[in-house]
């Protein structure tokens, strides 16, 4: 005669059954156990097991085994699968690393708003940002030149309802410009900034071809030093023109204005 032995577990101590996602490219999920964070780049067969590997924002890869409940996708724990062949294909991603909503209209224009300085800080923003700052209805404004920026806060009048964000360029301590970013900072208004001299140097220059950005003597225009430097012609629009062809999303872009940017967005867009 067959014996059983039977399952005295109370259900409240049992696990919860997980349910099972394919490890899609592109899928975000976090590992429970490190906390690690990114997008699903492959998955493999090896003699332990399956795995899967997860690049995060800043290019990271870690490798991870496909064991039940091992990730949270959404902040739900869930059991990563190798995906069948032919399966759906999981929804693409925008330049930022956003997931990317096809067919999704522009928001109407929030009143608060991004300033950022310079015309080539601008250009890089929307390149990389653009989709996401029209879903959520962002207009992001050119700034000439951070001596503006007391009177441009003046003039705009921000509010709990209307932030104002800010990205200057050589945000450090005992600058001119970390002076002028003091004298406005408050509840509705964030100034950020990243270190580098010109945002040319926030383009990683692996993503350029080139083994580093040049140093510039001081004194000398560092954008005509970096096209002398580099042997390009001595021309600074069609050297930058170069340079942002070469950025396709945030992996081109070092982490230092990574960080600042997607700071601002949420700023301006998650109420006080």
């Amino acid at each position: 005669m067959r014996s059983y032995q039977p399952d005295l577990t109370p259900p409240w101590k049992k696990p919860s059954a997980a349910p099972e996602v394919p490890a899609e490219p592109d899928l975000v999920v976090e590992e429970v156990t490190t906390g690690f964070c990114g997008a699903v780049i492959r998955c493999e067969k090896t003699a332990q097991g399956p795995t899967v590997t997860l690049e995060d924002r800043f290019g990271k890869h870690r490798v991870f085994p496909l064991e039940p409940r091992g990730f949270l996708l959404e902040g739900k724990v869930v059991t990563l699968v190798r995906p069948s062949a032919g399966g759906p294909a999981r929804p693409s991603r925008t330049a930022s690393g956003s997931v990317a909503v096809p067919g999704a209209r522009a928001r109407v224009a929030r009143a608060g708003r991004i300033y950022v300085e310079g015309r080539h800080d601008a250009e890089l923003v929307e390149r990389v940002w653009g989709d996401d700052l029209r879903i959520e209805g962002v207009v992001v404004e050119y700034l000439e030149g951070v001596d503006d920026l007391p009177a441009v806060v003046r003039e705009f009048a921000p509010g709990p309802d209307a932030r104002l964000g800010v990205l200057v360029d050589h945000l450090v301590p005992g600058s001119k410009e970390s002076r002028i970013a003091a004298g406005v900072t408050g509840p509705d208004v964030l100034v950020v900034g990243h270190p580098y001299i010109d945002v040319w140097e926030a383009v990683k220059p692996a993503s350029v071809g080139i083994p580093g950005w040049p140093a510039v003597p001081r004194g000398q225009d560092w954008k005509t030093g970096v096209c002398r430097a580099l042997g390009w012609p001595p021309n600074t629009g069609a050297a930058w023109r170069h340079i942002l062809s070469k950025v396709h999303s945030y992996k081109d872009l070092e982490p230092q204005l990574l960080g600042r940017v997607e700071e601002l967005i949420d700023f301006v867009t998650v109420p006080a």
